[in-house]
């Protein structure tokens, strides 16, 4: 069995030195290695993808549907093993992020129990607290297709 989760790349434009930049949100999780992650979770019965990244976001983040925009043609499947604690043994694992640029760069992050911080990050800095290759190469992508699908 293959368990699903689905979540969104949020993203905010930021004015550094007169040049538009992008940062990335993540949220450090509350519980086993405290990772670094973007709001992601699994299926519920009965839910479709898009609508369990949209759940996620606003239970772990706080951010509603309305206030973050889905960026047409990124769309990402990551695939992998998870150490399951309670017996020996790996769990499959398939993850689909979707990219969403926040409204407003001043939006108030609200998080859940799940987690106990987030960052707004630069590629680099996401990269590096995100710590799994997987994420890192997602961000990678992200990053690269933004450039050059954002409007100034």
């Amino acid at each position: 069995m293959t368990l699903r989760a689905c979540g969104l790349i949020i993203f905010r434009r930021v004015l550094t030195a007169n040049v538009s930049d992008i940062e990335f949100l993540l949220l450090q999780t509350s519980y086993g290695i405290h990772h670094w992650t973007p709001p992601k979770g699994h299926v519920d019965p009965g839910e479709d993808d898009m609508t369990t990244a949209l759940r996620e976001t606003e239970e772990e983040a706080g951010l509603h549907s309305s206030q973050f925009r889905i960026v047409d043609g990124f769309r990402k499947e990551l695939n992998y093993d998870v150490v399951n604690n309670k017996k020996i043994g790996k769990t499959k694992k398939s993850v689909i992020y979707w990219l969403a640029e926040l409204s407003d760069p001043n939006a108030q992050v609200k998080l859940s129990s799940e987690h106990q911080d987030f960052r707004w990050l630069h590629l680099q800095e996401a990269c590096k607290y995100s710590e799994y290759q997987d994420m890192q190469d997602t961000l990678n992508e992200a990053y690269q297709f933004l450039l050059g699908h954002l409007k100034p």
